[in-house]
């Protein structure tokens, strides 16, 4: 059989559209076959580019796998995650609406009891009202009947002595009678009495339920929401919400039992979680309420803490290297480890946990990604072989949207950002205008636009950096004084640890 004409899906050149095309040019996205390949090239209006067709055929299939891989990594990684977030939210809206409508019921029987109390109030008064006039009416008749009943007996008297009289044969009796039926003919007087009669009002049902009270206005809305995208390679844009020139200072949260207040981390938009120099963790609303005290399993105090993808609360304890998860009121050790001390530490998009571990002789540091308690990747030495890190302690940690792990390394002078492979991309030491100023970041934190917020306590300010390592600008003149712990919030408003006073400032930074 001819096999130009054979079943099989044989491509043909585009040109010619008879012999088979073992050949295709990417830039015309054109099958040549050998012969019309010059042919084609004799267009000069483009830069052809001519390659063999299996070429094409696997670099087009190695695209079409990345695109698989890119999928599945940002189902796996962002989309995944939301919606078991998303799940955990509905399932806490369900308990918190039936604790609610419990809540609504036993005030509205409060109210239904107030009202009766008072129905019962206005009856006994009526009621009062009632037996007054009872007595005053039951005194008169029975005024009026002593009376009668006293001439009745009086009137028999009378009869009686005359009916004797006439009988009798005495004429001096009868002589000495004198009459006094006109004391009788005036009668008793007729009491008139008035009784009283209820003259009940209508109800007003309107009244009536206005006096009960009212149920405020309730809504079910639906907002959307998105999740950050990770990078594909593209370079650093401008950010999409402008800066502000001045941070506006929101609010200052006063916190209470600490010296030094060292971290704080997002458990919401109105609730912080704080750890300082001594055991216990709290959680704070906006105003500064103690909603909850944690204290460490150890009894040690937490190196650093952060807010896990469904609410949890990990904090990393140095002084026994472990990592533990607080649930509730439940602590439960995720991970220990040996001839390492745990520092800084972060939750990633993903649920995962990224550690900063310092050897127990404080020569060496590096970056650990846990699932669970497993150590899925070790992140410690540049291409060259040198530290990533410097040695010694006080490092922090985050990961950017792009999944970049951006750390606050105190004693290198410098925000070390490496890519989730564990390629360094860039060293940040300070903004090139002021190159004599020292910088020694000691806590970080990314936001929704990947840029990244390091504090420089020793000068009372926040750098804020691009995804790339390009400076912004200073958030600094809004009262900050020793800033150190850094989170933002869903709505990237900027909490601030400020470690000597003992507050925490919320500040919002963008337009």
């Amino acid at each position: 059989m001819d096999p130009r004409y054979s079943a099989q899906d044989v491509v043909r050149c585009a040109l010619c559209r008879d012999a088979v095309a073992p050949m295709y040019c990417n830039v015309c996205h054109t099958h040549l076959c050998g012969d019309c390949v010059a042919k084609h090239f004799s267009n000069k209006s483009k830069v052809h580019n001519v390659v063999p067709l299996e070429q094409f055929l696997s670099t087009d299939l190695e695209n079409k796998r990345e695109v698989l891989r890119r999928d599945l990594q940002e189902l796996e990684k962002y989309i995944f995650p939301k919606y078991q977030e998303s799940a955990a939210i509905i399932k806490t809206q369900k308990t918190d609406q039936l604790k609610h409508s419990q809540k609504l019921i036993s005030e509205l029987n409060i109210q239904g009891e107030a009202l009766h109390r008072e129905i019962h109030t206005i009856i006994q008064r009526k009621q009062a009202e009632i037996d007054e006039m009872n007595a005053q009416h039951l005194a008169a008749i029975e005024k009026q009947e002593d009376e009668t009943n006293k001439a009745l007996h009086e009137i028999k008297q009378v009869i009686q002595d005359l009916k004797s009289l006439l009988d009798t044969s005495d004429v001096g009796l009868v002589s000495k009678y004198k009459t006094s039926i006109a004391e009788f003919r005036k009668l008793p007087l007729k009491l008139k009495i008035s009784l009283p009669n209820l003259l009940p009002q209508k109800i007003n049902r309107e009244e009536l339920m206005k006096q009960f009270g009212s149920l405020s206005p309730s809504s079910v809305e639906t907002e959307e929401h998105g999740y950050p995208v990770p990078s594909q390679g593209a370079e650093s844009s401008p950010p999409a919400r402008p800066l502000l020139d001045v941070p506006l200072l929101i609010t200052d949260i006063p916190t209470t039992g600490y010296d030094v207040l060292f971290n704080v981390s997002c458990l919401s938009d109105e609730e912080i979680w704080t750890r300082g120099d001594n055991k216990i963790m709290k959680l704070y609303n906006l105003k500064g309420v103690v909603l909850k005290s944690v204290k460490t399993k150890s009894g040690d105090w937490p190196r650093d803490i952060a807010v896990t993808r469904s609410g949890g609360l990990v904090y990393a304890d140095h002084w026994d290297r472990s990592i533990n998860l607080v649930s509730g009121t439940q602590i439960q050790t995720l991970i220990t480890s040996r001839g390492w001390r745990p520092q800084g530490l972060c939750s990633t998009a993903s649920g995962d946990l990224l550690v900063i571990m310092t050897s127990d002789d404080e020569k060496q540091t590096k970056v650990v990604l846990y699932s669970g308690s497993t150590e899925k990747q070790t992140i410690q030495w540049d291409d060259q072989g040198k530290p990533l890190y410097s040695s010694g302690y006080y490092k922090y940690l985050s990961e950017n949207r792009n999944s970049n792990i951006c750390v606050a390394d105190y004693y290198a002078d410098a925000v070390v950002v490496v890519s989730a492979a564990g390629k360094l991309r860039f060293r940040y030491t300070g903004p090139p205008s002021t190159p004599g100023e020292s910088f020694r970041p000691c806590g970080i934190t990314t936001d929704s636009q990947a840029n990244i917020l390091t504090a420089d306590s020793d000068n009372h300010r926040i750098h804020i950096i691009d995804q790339d390592g390009l400076f912004l600008r200073f958030i600094h003149n809004c009262g900050l004084q020793c800033p150190v712990g850094l989170c933002v919030d869903s709505r990237d408003n900027l909490f601030v640890a400020e470690e000597d006073i003992g507050k925490v400032k919320k500040l919002q930074y963008y337009k």
